[in-house]
Protein backbone atom coordinates (compact mmCIF):
# COMPACT_ATOMS: atom_id res chain seq x y z
CA UNK A 1 0.00 0.00 0.00
CA UNK A 2 3.03 2.37 0.70
CA UNK A 3 4.36 1.60 -2.34
CA UNK A 4 1.44 2.39 -4.48
CA UNK A 5 0.31 5.60 -2.78
CA UNK A 6 4.32 6.86 -3.19
CA UNK A 7 3.89 5.90 -7.21
CA UNK A 8 0.80 7.75 -6.91
CA UNK A 9 2.27 11.08 -5.68
CA UNK A 10 5.21 10.36 -8.62
CA UNK A 11 2.56 9.93 -11.29
CA UNK A 12 0.81 13.34 -9.99
CA UNK A 13 4.15 14.73 -10.01
CA UNK A 14 4.59 13.66 -13.23
CA UNK A 15 1.39 14.87 -14.68
CA UNK A 16 1.71 18.18 -13.44
CA UNK A 17 5.36 18.58 -14.91
CA UNK A 18 4.07 17.43 -17.99
CA UNK A 19 0.61 19.50 -19.15
CA UNK A 20 0.78 21.97 -16.56
CA UNK A 21 4.36 23.11 -17.53
CA UNK A 22 5.54 22.69 -13.71
CA UNK A 23 5.10 21.27 -9.55
CA UNK A 24 5.93 22.79 -7.15
CA UNK A 25 6.55 21.15 -3.48
CA UNK A 26 3.07 23.12 -2.21
CA UNK A 27 1.03 20.87 -5.07
CA UNK A 28 2.02 17.71 -3.69
CA UNK A 29 1.35 18.85 -0.38
CA UNK A 30 -2.36 20.19 -1.23
CA UNK A 31 -3.52 17.01 -2.95
CA UNK A 32 -2.16 14.41 -0.70
CA UNK A 33 -2.14 16.34 2.78
CA UNK A 34 1.50 15.34 3.86
CA UNK A 35 4.23 17.57 4.88
CA UNK A 36 6.31 19.72 3.00
CA UNK A 37 9.35 17.41 4.12
CA UNK A 38 7.95 14.50 2.26
CA UNK A 39 7.03 16.71 -0.61
CA UNK A 40 10.31 17.14 -1.30
CA UNK A 41 11.45 13.70 -0.41
CA UNK A 42 8.67 12.61 -3.19
CA UNK A 43 10.08 15.41 -5.95
CA UNK A 44 14.01 14.33 -5.35
CA UNK A 45 12.67 10.79 -5.40
CA UNK A 46 11.68 10.79 -8.74
CA UNK A 47 14.94 13.13 -9.83
CA UNK A 48 17.16 10.26 -8.62
CA UNK A 49 15.25 7.79 -10.37
CA UNK A 50 14.68 9.48 -13.66
CA UNK A 51 17.54 12.24 -13.74
CA UNK A 52 16.61 13.11 -17.79
CA UNK A 53 13.09 13.85 -16.96
CA UNK A 54 12.25 15.85 -14.28
CA UNK A 55 14.40 19.33 -14.12
CA UNK A 56 14.13 21.89 -11.90
CA UNK A 57 13.48 25.72 -12.98
CA UNK A 58 15.13 29.29 -11.30
CA UNK A 59 11.72 29.52 -9.14
CA UNK A 60 12.29 26.21 -7.60
CA UNK A 61 9.33 24.76 -9.45
CA UNK A 62 10.26 21.43 -11.58
CA UNK A 63 9.20 20.87 -14.91
CA UNK A 64 8.95 17.74 -17.92
CA UNK A 65 11.85 17.92 -19.92
CA UNK A 66 10.63 18.11 -23.97
CA UNK A 67 11.25 14.65 -25.24
CA UNK A 68 10.98 12.23 -21.89
CA UNK A 69 8.47 10.05 -21.95
CA UNK A 70 5.87 9.73 -18.77
CA UNK A 71 6.94 6.98 -16.02
CA UNK A 72 4.11 6.51 -13.80
CA UNK A 73 0.78 7.25 -15.81
CA UNK A 74 -0.06 7.20 -19.49
CA UNK A 75 0.26 10.87 -20.17
CA UNK A 76 -3.07 11.06 -21.46
CA UNK A 77 -4.39 15.22 -21.74
CA UNK A 78 -7.70 13.59 -20.11
CA UNK A 79 -6.21 13.09 -16.78
CA UNK A 80 -4.89 16.87 -16.01
CA UNK A 81 -8.04 17.77 -17.06
CA UNK A 82 -10.40 15.45 -15.09
CA UNK A 83 -8.13 17.00 -12.06
CA UNK A 84 -8.56 20.67 -13.26
CA UNK A 85 -11.93 20.01 -12.98
CA UNK A 86 -12.47 17.65 -10.01
CA UNK A 87 -9.22 18.67 -8.37
CA UNK A 88 -9.62 14.75 -7.97
CA UNK A 89 -6.08 12.66 -9.11
CA UNK A 90 -7.19 9.18 -10.89
CA UNK A 91 -3.72 8.01 -12.55
CA UNK A 92 -4.62 5.03 -15.39
CA UNK A 93 -4.67 1.84 -14.06
CA UNK A 94 -3.22 -0.63 -16.10
CA UNK A 95 -5.16 -3.76 -14.78
CA UNK A 96 -8.08 -4.89 -16.80
CA UNK A 97 -11.20 -6.09 -15.51
CA UNK A 98 -13.53 -9.14 -16.69
CA UNK A 99 -16.49 -7.77 -15.56
CA UNK A 100 -16.85 -4.22 -17.44
CA UNK A 101 -15.02 -2.71 -20.27
CA UNK A 102 -15.23 1.11 -21.39
CA UNK A 103 -14.42 1.99 -24.86
CA UNK A 104 -11.64 5.08 -25.52
CA UNK A 105 -11.29 7.17 -28.26
CA UNK A 106 -7.86 7.30 -29.54
CA UNK A 107 -5.83 9.66 -27.99
CA UNK A 108 -5.04 13.23 -30.58
CA UNK A 109 -1.62 14.66 -30.82
CA UNK A 110 -1.56 17.57 -27.96
CA UNK A 111 1.21 20.01 -27.28
CA UNK A 112 1.77 19.66 -23.73
CA UNK A 113 3.84 23.14 -23.66
CA UNK A 114 0.55 24.80 -25.41
CA UNK A 115 -1.79 23.14 -22.69
CA UNK A 116 1.07 24.88 -20.12
CA UNK A 117 0.47 28.01 -21.47
CA UNK A 118 -3.16 28.05 -21.79
CA UNK A 119 -3.72 27.07 -18.37
CA UNK A 120 -1.45 29.78 -16.90
CA UNK A 121 -3.56 32.26 -19.22
CA UNK A 122 -6.67 30.52 -18.28
CA UNK A 123 -5.86 31.11 -14.41
CA UNK A 124 -4.35 34.64 -14.71
CA UNK A 125 -6.53 35.93 -17.36
CA UNK A 126 -4.15 36.66 -20.31
CA UNK A 127 -3.99 35.82 -23.58
CA UNK A 128 -1.94 34.40 -25.97
CA UNK A 129 -1.06 33.96 -29.75
CA UNK A 130 -1.24 30.68 -31.23
CA UNK A 131 -1.75 29.37 -34.71
CA UNK A 132 -4.65 27.06 -35.54
CA UNK A 133 -5.75 25.07 -38.32
CA UNK A 134 -9.30 23.69 -39.61
CA UNK A 135 -10.86 21.95 -42.20
CA UNK A 136 -12.17 25.30 -43.34
CA UNK A 137 -8.83 26.94 -43.28
CA UNK A 138 -6.31 23.87 -43.31
CA UNK A 139 -3.24 26.42 -43.08
CA UNK A 140 -2.09 27.20 -40.10
CA UNK A 141 -3.06 31.28 -39.18
CA UNK A 142 -1.78 33.22 -35.78
CA UNK A 143 -4.39 34.49 -33.83
CA UNK A 144 -4.90 36.08 -30.79
CA UNK A 145 -7.22 34.56 -28.18
CA UNK A 146 -8.15 34.61 -24.44
CA UNK A 147 -9.11 31.08 -23.02
CA UNK A 148 -11.12 30.97 -20.50
CA UNK A 149 -12.03 27.48 -19.69
CA UNK A 150 -11.39 23.47 -21.28
CA UNK A 151 -14.34 21.66 -22.01
CA UNK A 152 -14.66 18.44 -23.44
CA UNK A 153 -17.68 18.00 -26.48
CA UNK A 154 -18.30 14.85 -28.93
CA UNK A 155 -15.69 13.41 -27.75
CA UNK A 156 -12.91 16.20 -28.13
CA UNK A 157 -11.31 18.55 -25.74
CA UNK A 158 -11.77 22.13 -26.92
CA UNK A 159 -10.54 25.59 -25.12
CA UNK A 160 -13.72 27.87 -25.22
CA UNK A 161 -12.12 31.74 -25.10
CA UNK A 162 -11.85 35.43 -27.08
CA UNK A 163 -11.21 34.95 -30.54
CA UNK A 164 -9.97 38.44 -31.79
CA UNK A 165 -10.26 37.00 -35.27
CA UNK A 166 -13.23 36.06 -35.04
CA UNK A 167 -14.18 38.76 -33.24
CA UNK A 168 -16.23 36.57 -30.48
CA UNK A 169 -16.41 33.50 -28.07
CA UNK A 170 -15.04 30.61 -29.66
CA UNK A 171 -13.96 26.89 -29.15
CA UNK A 172 -10.96 25.89 -30.85
CA UNK A 173 -10.27 21.88 -30.71
CA UNK A 174 -7.04 21.58 -28.92
CA UNK A 175 -5.16 19.26 -31.17
CA UNK A 176 -5.69 22.11 -33.81
CA UNK A 177 -2.95 24.13 -32.69
CA UNK A 178 0.41 24.72 -34.20
CA UNK A 179 3.66 25.43 -33.06
CA UNK A 180 4.02 26.97 -29.66
CA UNK A 181 1.84 29.18 -27.79
CA UNK A 182 3.12 33.29 -25.70
CA UNK A 183 1.93 34.53 -23.91
CA UNK A 184 1.02 38.27 -25.07
CA UNK A 185 -0.05 39.73 -22.14
CA UNK A 186 -3.31 40.63 -19.77
CA UNK A 187 -6.49 40.11 -21.77
CA UNK A 188 -9.49 42.09 -21.36
CA UNK A 189 -12.02 39.67 -22.28
CA UNK A 190 -13.24 36.68 -19.79
CA UNK A 191 -15.85 34.55 -18.96
CA UNK A 192 -17.79 36.96 -17.40
CA UNK A 193 -18.49 38.47 -20.79
CA UNK A 194 -19.32 35.47 -22.56
CA UNK A 195 -23.31 35.67 -23.15
CA UNK A 196 -23.44 32.27 -23.95
CA UNK A 197 -21.37 30.81 -21.44
CA UNK A 198 -23.51 32.53 -18.83
CA UNK A 199 -26.62 31.55 -20.55
CA UNK A 200 -28.37 28.82 -19.16
CA UNK A 201 -31.26 27.07 -21.29
CA UNK A 202 -32.95 23.68 -20.87
CA UNK A 203 -33.15 21.94 -23.82
CA UNK A 204 -36.59 19.34 -23.82
CA UNK A 205 -36.84 16.01 -25.25
CA UNK A 206 -39.22 13.59 -25.90
CA UNK A 207 -39.92 10.62 -28.12
CA UNK A 208 -39.74 10.61 -31.64
CA UNK A 209 -43.95 10.37 -32.41
CA UNK A 210 -43.33 8.21 -34.97
CA UNK A 211 -42.11 5.28 -32.38
CA UNK A 212 -45.61 3.01 -31.31
CA UNK A 213 -46.36 3.73 -27.47
CA UNK A 214 -44.29 0.44 -26.23
CA UNK A 215 -41.57 1.99 -27.99
CA UNK A 216 -41.74 5.31 -26.21
CA UNK A 217 -42.10 3.72 -22.83
CA UNK A 218 -38.76 2.12 -23.25
CA UNK A 219 -37.44 5.41 -24.12
CA UNK A 220 -39.12 7.20 -21.44
CA UNK A 221 -37.98 4.63 -19.33
CA UNK A 222 -34.48 4.61 -20.56
CA UNK A 223 -34.26 8.50 -19.30
CA UNK A 224 -36.21 8.07 -16.31
CA UNK A 225 -39.19 10.80 -18.42
CA UNK A 226 -41.43 13.36 -16.34
CA UNK A 227 -44.89 13.39 -18.55
CA UNK A 228 -42.95 12.00 -21.46
CA UNK A 229 -40.43 14.40 -21.76
CA UNK A 230 -36.79 15.09 -20.38
CA UNK A 231 -35.26 18.47 -19.37
CA UNK A 232 -31.67 18.96 -19.60
CA UNK A 233 -30.60 22.33 -18.33
CA UNK A 234 -26.78 23.36 -20.18
CA UNK A 235 -24.85 26.51 -21.08
CA UNK A 236 -26.24 27.75 -24.40
CA UNK A 237 -22.63 27.48 -25.47
CA UNK A 238 -23.14 24.08 -25.08
CA UNK A 239 -26.19 22.89 -25.99
CA UNK A 240 -25.21 21.45 -29.49
CA UNK A 241 -22.93 19.15 -27.94
CA UNK A 242 -25.13 18.32 -25.39
CA UNK A 243 -27.61 17.65 -28.39
CA UNK A 244 -25.08 15.44 -30.40
CA UNK A 245 -23.84 13.82 -27.32
CA UNK A 246 -27.73 12.60 -26.81
CA UNK A 247 -27.69 11.33 -30.80
CA UNK A 248 -30.77 13.68 -31.30
CA UNK A 249 -30.72 15.60 -35.17
CA UNK A 250 -32.11 19.07 -35.12
CA UNK A 251 -31.96 19.58 -38.98
CA UNK A 252 -34.14 16.80 -39.62
CA UNK A 253 -35.54 13.80 -38.97
CA UNK A 254 -34.28 10.64 -39.45
CA UNK A 255 -36.11 8.47 -41.83
CA UNK A 256 -36.03 5.94 -39.57
CA UNK A 257 -37.49 6.77 -36.21
CA UNK A 258 -35.89 4.26 -34.62
CA UNK A 259 -32.63 5.93 -35.86
CA UNK A 260 -34.03 9.18 -34.51
CA UNK A 261 -35.49 8.18 -31.17
CA UNK A 262 -35.23 11.16 -29.51
CA UNK A 263 -36.22 14.54 -31.19
CA UNK A 264 -36.04 18.42 -29.59
CA UNK A 265 -39.29 19.74 -28.58
CA UNK A 266 -38.76 23.34 -27.93
CA UNK A 267 -36.49 24.03 -30.93
CA UNK A 268 -37.60 27.01 -31.79
CA UNK A 269 -37.31 28.55 -28.01
CA UNK A 270 -33.16 28.23 -27.99
CA UNK A 271 -32.31 27.68 -31.83
CA UNK A 272 -30.47 31.11 -31.79
CA UNK A 273 -27.68 29.18 -29.56
CA UNK A 274 -27.83 25.86 -31.83
CA UNK A 275 -24.70 26.26 -34.73
CA UNK A 276 -27.69 25.22 -37.41
CA UNK A 277 -30.02 27.60 -36.54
Amino acid sequence: MARQLCEERLAFIEMLALWQGYVRNCDVVKQFYISRQQAYKDINQYQQLHPQCLLKNNDASYYFSKGSSPQYFDGHLDTYLHWLQTHEFVPTSNSQSLQAYSLTSPPRKISPQIIAILSQAIRKQLKVEIAYVSLSNPEADGRLFSPHCFVKAGGRWHVRGFCEKSNGYRDLVLSRFRGEALIEGNSIHSAQQDDAWQTLITLILAPDQRLSLAQQEVLMNDYQMNNGQLHLTTRAALADYLLKEMQVNTKYLDGSPEAQQLVLVNRNDIKQWLFSS
